[in-house]
């Protein structure tokens, strides 16, 4: 006799109001302990919530878009006795027809990847790789190795039948890290590189040393970094900007900002200066789209500012920009400076940045290369001010000038607008009445 039983969301650890981005079964299917009956996914990963048992699907409670956490209602499953024969035997996945493929148990809910919800358990040894022409592994795999440029080609999978599991895909960026083999198409998809194996040294025989592990933002932006770094064609332009009057002004109102509780930093001012240049120049406010083919140009200015915390950068999100005064967004960036370094962040306030400024004014340097945040085509990146001898009107004057190191993307942007937005950023920045504008 059938039994109705309610399916719920497991632990997932401390995550709520996780997406549902994918329903993999529909009323009326069978299916099979262990099945993958949805996936969500955190800011960091996704991951499927298997079944707990076999049965047949006979009303579904979520949908895509729904958020979920524990506990919360996935579907009603009517159980069958089990007494009544025996489960039927499963079908081999498909040699020939890659666009439905045979659905695999997914992974247990401790194989959850390192990015987000809990970590997961040892990666067992591969068996089988998977087939020639169509990679066994799940939508959500298939997504997240998209996310990582990750060829599942080269991938083989831990899984039953050589199935790819989340983990398999993280340990094979960690090999890349490392020197192994690895694929990374661009936006336009195809480039891969062949790389020589990465030198293994024991450093011991030459003298002390000391193993410290990364820390965990380290571990998580280090895959994305080189995913960015390889994949897109980087170019950098440097420029010069004079900020002596701006940063007259900016101490002359210091005291002010400081009564209020925050400091009137010059990096507020790069905000709004980069704003008053993307309205100008709105190719830099943009993004390819997944077949490299269409550029979306953006009409929010949400701007990311990389922050230093003991862990590692993270890049913060200042939303509206361009509708913030100088004193507003000195005062955000006081604000998420302090999460940030107090772990407080929360994962939507670094989602959605349209463009990226880097500032290392505070410590030092000349110049340098930043590292573009995918899916945005340029970043800023600003080396500390320095009094300089300037020729004007016929003798040498002393003015404080900003380095500035413009990192962008050649798919969509070529050198002459590059040398164009760094030109009107700086001019913006020389004339503190425009940058207020």
């Amino acid at each position: 006799m059938a039994t109705t039983k309610e399916v719920f969301v497991p632990d997932i650890g401390e995550f709520k109001n996780v997406d549902v981005i994918e329903v993999l079964v529909k009323a009326g299917d069978a299916i099979k302990p262990e099945q993958s009956l949805i996936t969500i996914e955190s800011d960091k990963a996704t991951m499927e919530i298997p079944s707990p048992s076999a049965g047949t699907v006979k009303e579904l409670k979520v949908k895509i878009g729904d958020k979920v956490s524990r506990g919360s209602l996935i579907l009603l499953l009517e159980e069958a006795d089990r007494a009544v024969g025996a489960p039927a035997k499963p079908s081999p996945p498909p040699a020939a027809a890659p666009a439905v493929p045979a659905r695999a148990p997914a992974p247990a809910l401790a194989a959850v990847p390192q990015q987000g919800f809990n970590r997961p358990s040892p990666v067992p040894a591969a068996t089988a790789p998977a087939p020639k022409g169509v990679p066994h592994a799940s939508p959500s795999v298939r997504k997240f190795a998209r996310e990582l440029g990750v060829d599942l080609m080269r991938v083989v999978g831990s899984g039953t039948k050589g199935r790819i599991t989340q983990s398999d895909v993280q340990e094979f960026v960690k090999s890349v890290i490392r020197g192994a083999p690895a694929a990374a198409p661009s936006a336009r998809g195809g480039l891969t590189l062949d790389l020589p194996e990465w030198p293994q040294v024991d450093f011991a025989k030459f003298g002390p040393v000391e193993t410290r592990p990364l820390s965990r933002i380290k571990k998580l932006s280090g895959g994305f970094l080189h995913r960015n770094w390889v994949s897109i064609p980087h170019v950098t332009q440097h420029d010069e900007a004079d900020i002596t009057e701006l940063e007259a002004f900016r101490k002359e109102n210091s005291q002010v900002a400081e009564k209020e509780g925050f400091k009137l930093t010059m990096l507020a001012f790069l905000v709004k200066a980069s704003v008053n240049a993307l309205k100008q120049f709105p190719d830099f406010n943009a993004s390819l789209d997944k077949a490299g083919e269409n550029l979306v140009v953006k009409k929010y200015y949400h701007i990311g500012v990389a922050v230093d915390t003991p862990d590692g950068l993270v890049v913060p999100v200042i939303r509206d920009a361009d509708r913030k005064g100088v004193f507003d967004v000195a005062r955000e960036l006081a604000e998420i400076s302090k999460l940030a370094r107090e772990k407080k962040l929360k994962p939507d306030a670094m989602r959605g940045g349209s463009f990226s400024i880097s500032s290392l004014g505070g410590i030092g340097g000349t110049a340098f290369t930043p590292i573009i945040n995918a899916p945005e085509v340029a970043i800023l990146g600003v080396a500390r001010s320095q009094i300089r001898p300037v020729y004007r009107d016929g003798a040498f004057v002393p003015r404080l000038m900003l380095p500035l190191s413009l990192a962008y993307d050649h798919r969509v942007i070529d050198g002459a607008a590059a040398a164009r937005f760094t030109t009107h950023l700086a001019s913006v920045l020389s004339d503190i009445r425009r940058t207020l504008l």
